[in-house]
């Protein structure tokens, strides 16, 4: 992986966007619960009970779309300390492991055809660290990802963030953006974006934890969503039959 949050050199391809946490890996692991533990905890520390702690985690993941981002507005924290408390101790070594069939599914991508990058709301380390434990880190031309040393930095599912994966990528056409994202309403920021070949990635029954709250994952979308052509996937390798351009023949 040459490329992180700085801007490449002029290429024509279109850009495959793989989400990072609860895409790469399944849910069944269980990393999202076991960072949730870890974010309520730093909550609690900041001298909040547990009961209001549980509500601003929520609160701050439905309308930031990180509970970091709420933390670094309304709360004095560091952003570095919170990514080493949370992230950061993360047993990922234990928790998941190499995938030959994942790798496979990322060798057979026709690189003359398209670029593979990845788009993660996590810090640059947590992302490179499942990406090298994956071994997929020599099989992602770029990473974009939350630069928590930027004071109010963007995230999914802002627009914002999108249109700034794009610039360091140096693509201009969002037409030629594929996504696949463990949640849907990044995926569908995504498509209002412009991006053309979306796809949420939905382990249907799994538990996932979202803002410190254990939830079934499903496929139901937000009330009030509009309508649009995002296709659904249970599997990474779905994307052949999805996608089946972007393969070597």
């Amino acid at each position: 992986m040459s490329v992180t949050n700085s801007t490449t050199a002029a290429d024509e391809r279109p850009i495959v966007w793989f989400d990072i946490d609860n895409t790469l890996y399944s849910a069944s692991t269980k990393i999202s619960q076991a960072m949730g533990t870890r974010i309520h905890a730093y909550f609690v520390n900041l001298g909040l009970g547990h009961e209001e702690a549980s509500e601003l985690h929520l609160k701050y993941y439905t309308q930031y779309g990180l509970a970091l981002r709420g933390l670094t507005r309304h709360h004095d924290v560091d952003p570095i300390d919170f990514d080493r408390q949370c992230d950061g101790s993360l047993p990922l070594e234990d928790m998941i492991s190499y995938d030959p069939s994942l790798r496979k599914l990322f060798e057979d991508i026709d690189r003359t055809k398209v670029r593979v990058w990845a788009l993660t709301n996590a810090y640059r380390p947590h992302a490179e660290r499942v990406l090298r434990i994956l071994k997929l880190d020599d099989q992602v031309d770029g990473l974009v990802y939350c630069d928590y040393s930027i004071k109010d930095f963007v995230c999914k599912p802002e627009p914002e963030f999108y249109q700034m994966a794009m610039k360091q990528a140096n693509l201009s056409d969002p037409s030629k953006c594929y996504f696949i994202d463990d949640n849907r309403k990044n995926v569908d920021a995504a498509r209002d974006q412009g991006w053309a070949r979306c796809v949420h990635f939905c382990e249907k029954g799994l538990e996932a934890m979202e803002g410190g709250r254990i939830k079934e994952i499903d496929d139901e979308r937000e009330s009030g969503a509009g309508d649009n052509d995002v296709v659904s996937v249970t599997t990474m390798e779905d994307l052949r039959k999805v996608w089946p351009e972007i393969f070597k023949k």
